[in-house]
């Protein structure tokens, strides 16, 4: 009979005790972090953590041998390997997230996934008559595209009224965030003539990166009747410490391949036992396994590899290789990405685009005005001019809304910042890969350079 390829899978059954914990180990060295992720690019200044994560070797190597498991006798994976594997990683998320059990967690191929099972639930409310046309979906204006489109695609389609939250930015305060979104959810609900059926809001949104207020802002719309709150916290698990229980959602969902250190695609959405329309739920892709639980039909949704969440409890071990585990790490990549972006607003004459306290290990620094970021095409070209001219790779965020009532903030030469960097840190990066970001950026001012240089030919941008 074919075994998991490692010694600490949990029995059959969602929520099978965890195995004892394994005895301490020597703190990871630079060294070994530097083996660890020999396999990234040493010649690129890799300071975007967020958009694809990182898989250290050991991880790798760990699903590595559940593929070569699955490939060497698949009947047996599959009868006998598989879905204790699985369940494994479902207590792993759980114990991390302080979830109820195992058996409250889904695990599905990432966020976007996990909004297509709600806004699913939320057109077949709509089709069935449960929910009258018109009714409401909220969501914050920076909500992630992929879960705005599934909101469109689904919610709106079936009769859905969208309303979004205009959040401002740069943000001053949790504050700030919170007051919008009171006076958003009062338009959602036109003098209470109209249902708010769910809201979706980020833990920690995309572009910008702001950490927002989450706890509070499920505990208004739990005030304000709102029936359902779906959290997309594609960024947050391994950035900030979730506890969901507290935190409050119906639907919390999470990648684990972004800041946990899992290999690309895997996700989790938490969904309480006492929630009424759990079992009313299910995975997009229908299956054989159909009509048994989501934990069940997202565990087998046919013939594919699932070696990527198979090696959720291996990320656990090597993260627990530094001091403090993953707490540890985030506090520590929470400080270094502050610093440096604080290090690079002195060298840009700029500032951040959010307090520290609402950073996670993602941090929004302003470009020189001068470099004229006009729009969004600007700032891609622009992150590929600093990709294939100066190997490093940075996301760019063009503002292009000013905080209501104020002018467009300012640097230091009285130009309107419209360009942002997202830098991230996380435990393989060094200060020089930030200084080389510097140098790029104060090169380009230098030379005098404008993103309407990149434009093409004739394109002028309208007002």
């Amino acid at each position: 009979m074919a075994s998991a390829p490692h010694g600490d899978t949990a029995e059959n059954g969602d929520d099978a005790a965890a195995a004892p914990a394994k005895p301490p180990r020597a703190p990871i060295t630079d060294a070994e972090i530097r083996v660890e992720f020999a396999h990234h690019d040493g010649a690129v200044a890799r300071v975007n953590n967020g958009t694809f994560g990182c898989c250290p070797a050991s991880v790798l190597a760990a699903r590595s041998r559940w593929q070569r498991l699955f490939l060497s006798q698949p009947d047996a994976f599959y009868f006998h390997s598989l879905q204790p594997g699985l369940a494994a990683s479902r207590a792993a998320v759980a114990a991390a997230v302080g979830a109820g059990g195992a058996s409250e967690v889904s695990l599905v191929d990432n966020a976007t996934t996990a909004a297509a099972i709600v806004m699913q639930h939320v057109a077949w409310s709509f089709a069935e008559g449960r929910f009258a046309p018109g009714d409401a979906v909220l969501m914050l204006h920076y909500t992630y595209s992929s879960v705005k489109n599934s909101i469109h695609a689904y919610a709106a389609r079936a009769g859905a009224t969208v309303v979004e939250v205009p959040l401002p930015f740069p943000v001053s305060s949790p504050a700030a965030v919170v007051a919008e979104f009171r006076a958003a959810l009062s338009v959602a609900k036109s003098g209470g003539r109209r249902r708010v059926r769910l809201a979706v809001i980020d833990h920690i949104t995309s572009m910008p990166s702001v950490v927002i207020p989450v706890r509070e802002l499920v505990a208004i719309c739990r005030e304000e009747g709102v029936d359902k709150v779906f959290v997309d916290a594609a960024h947050a698990i391994g950035q900030v410490r979730i506890d969901v229980r507290d935190i409050g959602a119906d639907f919390y969902a999470s990648n684990l391949h972004k800041w946990f250190f899992c290999p690309s695609a895997v996700a989790f959405l938490h969904i309480r036992k006492d929630e009424p329309i759990a079992s009313e739920l299910h995975h997009p892709v229908v299956s054989s396994e159909y009509g048994n639980g989501l934990p069940m039909e997202s565990a087998w949704i046919g013939v594919r590899d699932y070696s990527a969440q198979l090696v959720v409890p291996d990320a656990v071990d090597f993260m627990s290789r530094f001091e403090g585990g993953i707490e540890g790490i985030s506090r520590r990549n929470h400080e270094k990405v502050v610093e440096m972006g604080k290090m690079l607003a002195e060298a840009w004459g700029t500032f951040l685009g959010s307090p520290p306290e609402m950073c996670g290990s993602m941090v929004m620094v302003g470009l020189p005005g001068c470099l004229g970021v006009g729009s969004d095409d600007d700032g891609m070209r622009l992150r590929d001019m600093l990709r294939n001219d100066f190997n490093v790779e940075v996301p760019i965020f063009h503002n292009s809304r000013s905080v209501e009532g104020e002018e467009m903030a300012k640097d230091a030469n009285g130009d309107e910042v419209t360009g942002y960097v997202r830098i991230s840190h996380q435990v393989y990066n060094v200060r020089e890969e930030y200084e080389v970001l510097r140098d790029a950026v104060n090169k380009l001012v230098l030379d005098g350079f404008s993103c309407s240089k990149l434009r093409p030919s004739g394109k002028v941008l309208s007002h």
